[in-house]
Formats: C-alpha cells, structure tokens, sequence
C-alpha cells in the first residue's frame, strides 16, 4: 500500500524561487521515515485540464529537487506567506476551488487584526501592548506622550523589514532608526516635534502602517532581544510546546530577527544575565501558559491550526508581552542554538499531526 502525501503548499518568489526549500527537503526526509510521502507545490503548478500537479520532489539520491506530475495530496501543509501581489490571490482562489481538501491550518488575519481579535479575550489582554492602527504623526506624538518608546511597524511585514524604532530623546526630540523594507539598516537621526512628521512622510505609513508601545528590552551592550517560542500540536492532535529560544539583534539593529543579522541563544542561559533561577522559572511558565491561551483562542475563531509561534519580550521587571505572532513559523533558531532534539521534534510535528488528521478522517 502506497504511503499517504502531504502537499507542502507555498508561494513562488520572483524568478520562480521557493523560499524554504531547505526545511522542505528536511520535511521529505523526515516523512519517508514515518511512513509520508511529502512534496511541494503551489497554486500555479495545478494543471486544471488533468486535475493534478506538476509537483517538486526531492530526490535523496540525486541531492536535488526535480518535478513530477502527481494527483492532489491527501493533505495540505500551507506554508504560503503573503505577497501583495497576484500569487496570494491565486492562494485564496486554490482554497476556495478546493475546500474539500483536508489542511492542517488556516489563514489568519495581518498584524492589525490578530491584535484587535487578540485585544477581546480578557486573559490574554494583559499581556498586550498598546497598539493602535498609524493614521497620523499627530496621533504617533500622543502615543509618544504616554510611551516613552514607540515601535512603528508594517501590518503585513515579515522579517525585521521596515521597522522604525521611535524614542522620546530628552529636550531634542525623537530619535529614530530602523530598517528599510529591505532591510538595510536606516541610519540613526534625531528630529523634533515638527520635523518627526516631515521626515516619516516619505515611508507612506498610511494604511499599512501601525504604532505599538515600545518595551525596553536592550541588554548591557546595547543590542535588543527577544524570545521565540514554537507551540506545535502533536502526533495526538493536542497542543505541546515544543521549545523556546532567545534572540539577539545585530549591531545597531532595532530588530532581533535572525534574518536581519540577529543570533540565537538558549532561553535559560539568555534569562540568566537578568533574572534569578526561581524568577526564571515563572517567566517561563508564563510563557507557556500565554501560548495555549493563545492558540485555544484563536482555534475557536478560525478553526483548526497546526502551528503557531509567538514573539515574546521580558521586560526589566520579569513581566511578559506578547509583541506579535507568526502562523507559518521558521524553526531554525532551534538549529542555531545547537538544542538538535527541539529542532528535530520542531520538524517531525507538523508530519505526525498530518498523519494523526488523516486517521481521524479515515474513521
């Protein structure tokens, strides 16, 4: 009997290139172990006349990835991310054409969205910054009066890009710096009141734009931090969290993404410079508690997901906030940490979960 296939759904970059091949070919390899045959496709490769899909296989043997047509998987991972462009709306048309596909997960709402559903639920809404949609310079003044720091940040934007770091900067204004949308690193400048508006116009922050309240997170050298933690349901069906890991920003860096020149560090040892061991347990049993509130929720407003990743701040106090989440998570900050046991487990969940969906749809 022929294995079971997961179709990893993604997005062709321009030029035709596909973002995470290197996870995928780890996806392959991982599934030929339990028994799941995975290949990776995207809704341009859909032959509609045949109804099925010139698909990418990896093949161990030759170490490269090469193209077969096959019928429809049996089950979809959807790693697609969003592209303002027409390829995400030839996502939404593939979901729309074929809803009797079995998906693992769920599109959710941008940045904007998720913090307002988010803002609802009255356990998770402590651990929240102020965020609010960017309208005005105006408005981002007077969110400057009540926050001494500031974060203005694109709805939509993945990877650190286009990120300004905003700070009130004693009698001489504000201090701005950041990156640009391709990620090169903006270079510092102070602006008053007056100017601050003037030099932001040039970044069309109007609609796509939103503030949220800064917390302080820089360490003793300067560079930001923050922490990434994987919640993964398991090959059960049931949420588990699957490991947490630090982030550090580049030199200069307003940002801690490993994209954008950032390094990872294990929680614990990156706890350790600031809090005790007994605090360090409670911050990490918040987290833990935050993730499940979290995805409890949202399951129960969009249906069922298969992953999700949630970017944590510590502030100097111990206290936790939930800076935003991402649905379609990498996971080798795990790799970089050298915790290889997590950074395996962060791969295989996603195939047993497939594999656990389609024994409760057999039945």
């Amino acid at each position: 009997m022929a294995n079971p296939v997961l179709g990893v759904m993604t997005l062709y970059l321009e030029g035709g290139r596909i973002e995470e091949l290197p996870y995928f070919r780890k996806l392959s390899e991982a599934g030929e172990k339990l028994g799941l045959t995975v290949f990776v496709f995207t809704p341009e490769d859909v032959e509609e006349s045949s109804k099925q899909i010139r698909a990418w296989v990896f093949d161990k043997n030759e170490g490269r990835w090469g193209r077969k047509l096959s019928p429809f998987p049996d089950i979809i991972y959807d790693r697609c991310r969003f592209q303002r462009n027409y390829r995400f709306r030839l996502l939404r048309k593939f979901r729309s054409d074929y809803p009797q596909l079995i998906y693992m997960s769920r599109p959710l709402l941008h940045k904007w969205g998720i913090h307002q559903l988010l803002s609802k639920n009255r356990q998770i809404r402590p651990y929240l910054p102020e965020t609010l949609a960017y309208h005005s310079a105006s408005e981002l003044l007077r969110m400057l009066e009540r926050h001494s720091l500031v974060y203005v940040k694109p709805i939509d934007g993945t990877g650190g890009r286009g990120i300004l770091r905003i700070e009130r900067w004693g009698n001489r204004g504000y201090r701005v710096q950041g990156r640009e949308r391709s990620r090169k690193i903006i270079a510092p400048f102070i602006a008053t009141r007056d100017q601050l508006g003037i030099r932001l116009s040039k970044w069309k922050l109007v609609p796509r734009y939103l503030m949220q309240q800064g917390i302080r997170i820089a360490l003793r050298d300067g560079r930001v931090h923050d922490f990434r933690l994987l919640i993964q349901k398991n090959g059960s069906g049931q949420w588990e969290v699957t490991g947490s890991a630090g982030r550090v920003g580049g030199k200069h860096s307003v940002t801690s993404n490993l994209h954008g020149g950032g390094s990872a560090v294990p929680t614990k040892r990156l706890l350790r410079t600031r809090f005790s061991e007994g605090k360090i347990g409670d911050i990490e049993a918040d987290m833990e508690r935050l993730a499940h509130l979290v995805v409890t929720y949202l399951e129960r407003q969009f249906g069922s997901l298969c992953e999700l990743a949630l970017d944590i701040a510590v502030d100097e106090n111990g206290r936790i906030w939930l800076l935003e989440i991402n649905p379609k998570p990498a996971r080798e900050v795990f790799s970089r940490t050298g915790e290889k046991d997590v950074y395996r487990t962060a791969i295989n969940r996603p195939l047993e979960y497939a594999l656990h969906l389609l024994k409760q749809n057999s039945k």
